[in-house]
């Protein structure tokens, strides 16, 4: 059996921060979707915490690459990067993975309004922002061959009304908030293989 190699690229949210174990991170939860299809997965997460848009060409595995998970933007709102700017960074990036003969799944800016520190005034303004710079990020990843994951916007009601799904620092995931991040983000990593199945 051929191996397949899975890379997680992107900020702390890709990285994990948050989780007390390397089992409760994103990419370790989708490893285990993809393993459920009978492969050999071989798991990079190349993501930092604090990227942005513009580190991720150097998060690009040299190596082959089957999958790629991408989650930015967080960073890029809060250093008031450009939409324009970030969602070109991205499609580049994206763009060389699909020429690698990858596919790429990117899950885009949250919502960062859902943050307990942002003051109830400024959480209509950051909800659009965030929205905005979303919106830029996932055409720029579809003009690149990408695939944006379908996130039900619901997901983000959950964290604002259970706190219980936020880290101590309040800002990061809990490991039971990433399980709810990767069971939204599962469909998208599972949809190819489901179509083998069929």
């Amino acid at each position: 059996m051929s191996t397949f190699h899975f890379a997680v690229l992107g900020d702390s949210l890709a990285a994990g921060v948050g989780c007390s174990h390397p089992s409760q991170t994103l990419g370790h939860r989708l490893a285990a979707v993809v393993r459920g299809t009978g492969r050999q997965v071989a798991l990079s997460v190349r993501a930092v915490s604090g990227a942005r848009s513009a580190d991720l060409a150097a998060q690009v595995p040299t190596g082959p690459v089957d999958l790629a998970l991408i989650v930015v933007g967080a960073n890029d709102l809060t250093s008031f990067t450009p939409p324009q700017v970030g969602a070109r960074l991205l499609g580049q990036v994206v763009a060389s993975l699909v020429n690698k003969g990858a596919r790429v799944v990117v899950a885009t800016a949250p919502d960062l309004s859902i943050v307990s520190g942002v003051p109830p005034a400024y959480r209509d303004f950051v909800r659009q922002a965030s929205a905005l710079y979303a919106q830029a990020q996932a055409d720029a990843v579809r003009a690149a061959g990408g695939i944006v994951a379908d996130i039900d916007p619901a997901m983000f009601d959950r964290f604002r009304a259970d706190p219980s799904l936020f880290s101590a620092d309040r800002f990061h995931p809990s490991p039971a908030g990433y399980a709810l991040i990767a069971e939204a983000l599962a469909p998208s990593i599972d949809a190819p293989f489901r179509t083998e199945r069929l």
